[in-house]
């Protein structure tokens, strides 16, 4: 495919508008991936104070609100007046997606019902998202992120029960955000083919439990609990620390050429006598002595070292780097992952492009996150003139 030709073409979502009454994370993370392909993306939002990531840590508009956010239009509208509800559901007669994440029966309680829905649009894909289901003993308590991680079985896996505490970046919230826009774009392949809607639900306790199923599946075929460290001991997977105190990942994964490789590497070929390590699954039962071996092997020398002799040795391997070094990464440059954007308010910061290629071209990032209400005036104006005996 000529990338001059398919760059012409028209993106995936085009013609498709998206009404996003999201917050947070999961559906302004869903809301934004549809953006990304291409739909037009409108974020209601209560006039009083928006989206609340919007002053998140910083008053105004927080690198957090920005990097959920881009390429949208907003739209302030108050949900509890009978003028911002008919203006939502004015727009909700040509739109095709709606995306939620309040609380079970939220939307009922503001008159915007699945029957009332369906009424205004047949063709609507309306999608929520929630913490546990729309009921059940949990559906409405409140959810956070950790909260899902813990419930899952995601958070045995990262915090160490010696001294525990919560590290690493948002799992939850954002698996969630993608298992809705996977749904949502199902919901609207099928509508294409029937001329129907479609009511999709996703829940965080659901989509965390999704985005372990080796974890579930390792669960029940192995004695006792499963740790932080069961997963990674059949993977052979390590973090070592080099002579220049940098760390380095390895991956020798289930090959025995990996391991060979390895020991040539490291000039430590007498370990192949070692029955510990005879096999993957023996390897992977003495994990910790060959974590604690592999760590004092690897002291020996700098990072510049080991990078160079592992390439060469065609072993699966990297320097684990710091988030804000990764910027600095040739392949990343090379690959174009990440844009410097400056939003409407002002505020700068790393957009991580769609890392979906469509006939070979990486889709634009789209506008700058709107400020709040920035669109309300042209948008309101438009589905006005649109609707029967509009002007």
């Amino acid at each position: 495919m000529n990338p001059s030709t398919s760059a012409s073409r028209s993106p995936l979502l085009a013609g498709v508008t998206v009404l996003e009454l999201g917050t947070m994370v999961t559906a302004p993370l869903a809301g934004r991936m549809l953006a990304d392909l291409g739909a037009r993306v409108i974020k209601v939002e209560n006039p009083a104070q928006g989206d609340p990531f919007r002053r998140h840590a910083t008053g105004h508009d927080s690198p957090q609100f920005c990097a959920y956010n881009h390429g949208k239009e907003s739209v302030a509208l108050n949900l509890r007046e009978t003028a911002g509800r008919a203006a939502l559901l004015r727009i909700l007669e040509s739109a095709d997606v709606l995306i939620d994440n309040f609380r079970p029966g939220v939307l009922a309680r503001l008159g915007l019902d699945d029957a009332t829905l369906c009424a205004v649009n047949p063709r609507l894909v309306r999608c929520s998202i929630t913490g546990f289901g729309r009921d059940g003993p949990y559906a409405q308590r409140p959810a956070y992120d950790s909260v899902a991680l813990a419930l899952s079985g995601v958070a045995a896996l990262t915090v160490d029960p010696a001294n525990p505490f919560f590290s690493g970046p948002t799992i939850a919230d954002n698996v969630t955000g993608m298992y809705a826009c996977y749904g949502v774009l199902g919901a609207l392949y099928r509508r294409s083919q029937t001329g129907e809607g479609a009511r999709i639900e996703i829940n965080m306790l659901d989509a965390s439990v999704a985005f372990i199923p080796d974890c579930i599946a390792i669960a029940g075929h192995l004695p006792g609990r499963i740790t932080p460290h069961t997963r990674v001991a059949i993977s052979q997977a390590y973090a070592v620390r080099c002579a220049d105190e940098q760390l380095l990942a390895l991956h020798l994964s289930s090959s025995q050429d990996n391991w060979l490789k390895l020991l040539e590497v490291l000039d430590r070929q007498e370990w192949q006598q070692d029955p510990r390590f005879a096999s993957p699954a023996s390897r992977a039962s003495h994990f910790y002595v060959l974590n604690e071996m592999l760590g004092e092997a690897f002291r020996a020398r700098p990072l510049s070292h080991w990078l160079s002799v592992l390439e060469a040795a065609d072993l699966p391997h990297a320097p684990i780097r710091n988030v804000a070094e990764i910027a600095d990464d040739p392949q990343l440059q090379h690959l174009g992952t990440l844009e410097d954007i400056t939003s409407t308010s002002g505020t700068s910061y790393t957009a991580v492009r769609t890392p979906v290629l469509v006939d070979g071209v990486r889709p634009p990032i789209g506008s700058a996150p709107p400020t709040l209400g920035q669109h309300t005036e042209a948008v309101l104006a438009e589905f006005s003139a649109q609707a029967p005996g509009g002007e």
